[in-house]
């Protein structure tokens, strides 16, 4: 029959050349059997009884997948080993991206934040599409030579070492992780930025931070490098216990009554030789800075609440 030989023929085209003939020997053996047993129960069996015997069996993709099921193009076992890895670094690229497009923004002329946002953006997500490409197909790759990555037998652990089973909130998420990182990466730049950039060209600015408000910011230096090392760390453990918590507390607290004091102090931006091309003078300016630090030391007040609570659960 025809439609049988055209069938079989489709099935085989999807399988692999050393395995052909053997299953479309048996595939068409069963056909004429499930042909043959329709023929009895029917008598003459017409074209249109033929196609639809064959399509009840599926399209021959489907059948061929029977035979031989798609290879992964990476295995289970490999899965959340890859996920990890993708998560790390995405995280990395995203606080390069932050290092990158902040020295860039205050480097440039104009320093329109928009801009700034979409040169991020941009450059974090083509960085991440190449990453993502690069790391499926390097697992892809290792893992068509046989071997599984996701397998360490060898690796040491204790079921002591477990988090409890009702807190829930122990385990760290690398999002928050990077978030964190990245700000204080950023602040860093921001204050330190006029040591390493020519001064004529920082003095000639056209909105800077007074000498007061950028020497507070300076002091508080060290605060922004412990809350660094802190992410570090959370990175490395990435369960809550009694130590980060304190830690984070410690670092939060300082937080809010920096910014607290920041916003309360004397003027923090002044006018500078070049003029302001924008909607907003100095003043309303430094009063939407001073706003925004408050609303911002909200947070770091929030999360040393919370992790006080979570203290206490944890005891």
């Amino acid at each position: 029959m025809e439609l049988v030989e055209r069938y079989v023929a489709a099935v085989k085209r999807e399988l692999p050349e050393s395995k052909r003939q053997e299953i479309g020997r048996e595939l068409q053996a069963n056909i004429m059997d499930q042909l043959d047993a329709l023929r009895e129960q029917q008598g003459q069996l017409s074209e249109d009884d033929v196609a639809a015997a064959l399509k009840q069996m599926g399209r021959p993709r489907t059948v061929a997948y029977q035979f031989v099921p798609p290879k992964a193009l990476v295995a289970a076992e490999d899965m959340p080993l890859l996920k990890h890895t993708l998560y790390m670094v995405l995280g990395v690229l995203f606080v390069v991206q932050v290092i990158g497009a902040t020295t860039h923004w205050l480097g440039s002329s104009d320093g329109h934040v928009i801009r700034f946002l979409l040169q991020l953006a941009a450059g974090f997500i083509a960085d991440a599409c190449f990453a993502f490409t690069a790391i499926v197909l390097s697992f892809a790759a290792i893992n068509g030579t046989g071997h599984k990555l996701g397998h360490c037998p060898g690796k040491d652990w204790s079921p002591k070492q477990l988090p409890k089973a009702d807190l829930g909130w122990q385990h760290i998420d690398l999002s928050d992780i990077f978030t964190d990182l990245a700000t204080c990466i950023f602040l860093l730049i921001v204050i330190w930025y006029p040591l390493w950039v020519n001064p004529a060209e920082f003095a000639a600015r056209s909105v800077t931070f007074t000498d007061a408000a950028l020497l507070m910011l300076q002091w508080f230096s060290p605060v922004i490098v412990l809350s660094v090392l802190l992410s570090l760390w959370q990175l490395q453990r990435r369960i809550w216990n009694r130590s980060l918590l304190l830690g984070s507390i410690a670092v939060n607290a300082a937080f809010a009554v920096f910014l607290v004091t920041l916003a309360l102090s004397g003027p923090l931006l002044q006018a500078g030789p070049t003029e302001l091309k924008s909607l907003f003078t100095v003043l309303q300016l430094e009063q939407g800075l001073r706003y925004g630090l408050l609303i911002t030391a909200c947070f770091p007040g929030y999360e040393v609440v919370r992790d006080l609570l979570r203290l206490k659960h944890l005891n």
